[in-house]
């Protein structure tokens, strides 16, 4: 069936905003998503006309797509939203998200390998490359379809990499962003990759009008690989930044929009009654009179987990004043356990932290309150009583946490962040940073949020707040789709 060339506005990224789970009747239980594009999306209204292409993802999803064909999946399951979903054999998918999106690319913009082993680039990469080049292929041939004519396209993330530039040989006449939601790996890091496989992925996202991230950091660290492995040539704005980068007669401009949390939705959805009821049962696990360290993470190897948990242990050991006074609520949700790396990650953050609860706990108290269920209200929960959030990423492209927590806390908290989070370019001023490698100078910061006077403390959460709203996640979406429309 052929696909009518209509939609204005287009969206691309692996995840939709709706998944699927598949009953043993066949049936098929749609679960809507959230997030910035979905707010985005809904900003601009149904009557738009966008469309939004994204991956199949499991078996109800794959379903869900063939029962849809090339055509768009039921509205009553995405809100309105007209979505088509990609059925791409699962060996293919397989390889292209695990083996080189999240083992590989992941990995360099994250700068996590372990260079004495890893990475290895063999035969079996090679082959995963050939399936990432296919499943970004898969997508840009959708894109072709179902664009308008002088359409706009927004690309999303690391693993839609070489879409732009393969869309730009099907339909020069769209205008084709793409948006990095990780951080940028800089020159000599990016060039662990295979020599064509480094060029490859800067010439993909080159064939966009605009190529756009989380913070200048990460945009200048792109500029700067774009010169290195291609020769291109950085444009340079007033200031000195980098404007845009300019490869074969071709010039793309460079954006930076620093994702913010989204106030409204986080303000009214921390007050609802199941978020009350986990509130409760978290105090009467803390007990009484005792601060709290937060954090919330999925166990990424990049989120810092057991560094963190270092330095608390540390802080236990320095400071024995804060023995049986302040507990450590560490949600710590699994994360890609189809990779053994991962699973081997997330049962060391379980062992550490037994490990401090057995050294120093006590019949009354638990130094580490340790949660590994996935549960959004929960997480809300924390933030309200969070006296200190911890977020020490190794790198993040911005990590939203550091600035829903200041949104949502009730007394006000101390943020202790990592310089290496793409949300210290909004937050440093005031919060206590920290080098995420550095297990001695966290348990200092730890130490000296902890003591922060009250007032002081309300202070800092005021600004961090303000400046972490700054953008939220419509606004976000809206700057990014003008941007590229006034080209």
């Amino acid at each position: 069936m052929a696909v009518e060339r209509s939609a204005p506005i287009l969206v691309a990224s692996n995840r939709g905003p709706v998944s699927y789970a598949l009953g043993e009747d066949g049936s098929l239980t749609p679960k809507r998503g959230g997030g910035g594009l979905v707010s985005g999306l809904s900003a601009i209204g149904p009557d738009a006309g966008a469309v939004w292409v994204c991956a199949a993802l499991g078996d109800g999803d794959r379903e869900a797509a063939r029962r849809a064909g090339a055509g768009h999946l039921d509205a009553d399951h995405t809100g309105g939203q007209q979505v088509r979903m990609l059925d791409i054999a699962p060996d293919v998918f397989a390889a292209a998200y695990n083996g080189v999106a999240n083992s590989v690319l992941w990995f360099v913009h994250h700068l996590l390998y372990q260079t004495p082993l890893e990475p290895v680039f063999d035969a079996e990469f090679r082959a995963q490359w050939e399936a990432y080049e296919a499943y970004n292929a898969a997508f840009a041939d959708a894109l072709a379809q179902e664009a308008a004519d002088g359409a706009v396209v927004l690309v999303q993330d690391y693993h839609l990499a070489l879409v732009p530039g393969l869309l730009r040989a099907r339909r020069p006449d769209l205008r084709i962003g793409h948006f990095s939601h990780t951080p940028w790996a800089p020159p000599d890091y990016y060039r662990l990759l295979p020599d064509d496989v480094a060029a490859g992925v800067l010439r993909g996202i080159l064939g966009g009008d605009r190529a756009a991230f989380l913070t200048g950091r990460w945009a200048a660290a792109f500029a700067d690989c774009c010169a290195a492995v291609l020769g291109a040539e950085i444009v340079r704005g007033p200031d000195g930044s980098a404007a845009a980068v300019r490869f074969e007669g071709r010039e793309t401009r460079l954006g930076v929009h620093g994702l913010g949390a989204d106030a409204d939705f986080l303000r009214e959805r921390s007050r609802a009654a199941d978020v009350d009821e986990r509130l409760a049962a978290l105090r009467e696990q803390i007990g009484p009179g005792r601060k709290t360290i937060v954090r919330v993470d999925r166990t990424e190897l990049s989120k810092n987990i057991v560094r963190g948990l270092l330095a608390y242990r540390r802080l236990l050991e320095t400071h024995p004043e804060w023995r049986e006074r302040v507990v450590h609520v560490a949600f710590a949700y699994p994360s890609r356990q189809d990779l053994t790396v991962y699973r081997d990650y997330t049962e060391r953050v379980r062992v550490l932290a037994e490990e401090i609860n057995a050294e120093y706990g006590t019949e009354g108290w638990q130094p580490v309150a340790l949660h590994v269920k996935d549960d959004f209200a929960r997480s809300l929960a924390a933030y309200r009583l969070a006296d200190v959030a911890l977020v020490n990423p190794i790198r993040d492209g911005m990590n939203l946490v550091a600035k829903e927590v200041p949104v949502v806390s009730e007394r006000g908290c101390v943020l202790v962040l990592s310089r290496e989070a793409g949300a210290y370019e909004e937050l440093g001023a005031d919060a206590v940073t920290v080098n995420p490698y550095d297990v001695e100078g966290t348990a200092r910061a730890l130490d000296e949020a902890l003591r922060t006077p009250d007032a002081e403390r309300a202070d800092r959460t005021k600004r961090l707040a303000a400046a972490a709203t700054a953008l939220p996640p419509r606004d976000w979406f809206l700057t990014q789709l003008r941007a590229l429309q006034e080209g």
